[in-house]
């Protein structure tokens, strides 16, 4: 019977594979339906973009040290992104560059989730990847 446990190369593959779907993601919306990124979509695409890069690098160096370079730009993004998830719920002003950051833009038809929420799921998946294949090398 094989072994089902994921290797350190396909967290990479998972954790590229998420970033690839979000950095895609975003523009589409940006470039594909017109829709113009707040402040905080700008600083959460800037945390975003380049786990792309970098988990494309790990996978191909086999490098299971990456979640040392993951981790920051992750959970930083995680934090970014439930700060706008929250503004965009409870209708607080955004303190970053003006309005806008409240405003949702877009939900998922089926799941109701606006771009922030999208953006916050994508980083939490990527940080708890990371998370496992830290712990799975000590």
């Amino acid at each position: 019977m094989a072994d089902s446990a994921p290797t350190p190369r396909r967290t990479i593959a998972l954790a590229f594979a998420v970033a690839v779907v979000a950095t895609a993601g975003s523009l589409s919306y940006s470039l594909v339906m017109g829709l113009h990124p707040c402040h905080l979509c700008w600083y959460q695409r800037v945390l975003m973009y380049p786990l792309t890069a970098i988990a494309a690098y790990a996978f191909l160096t086999r490098d299971a040290g990456v979640w040392r370079l993951v981790l920051p730009f992750s959970v930083l993004g995680a934090a970014v992104a439930a700060y706008h998830s929250w503004l965009q719920l409870t209708g607080t002003a955004c303190g970053f560059g003006g309005g806008g950051c409240t405003a949702v833009q877009y939900r998922l038809p089926a799941l109701g989730l606006s771009i922030p929420n999208q953006s916050l799921l994508a980083f939490l998946a990527i940080t708890a990847l990371m998370g496992w294949l830290a712990l799975s090398q000590r």
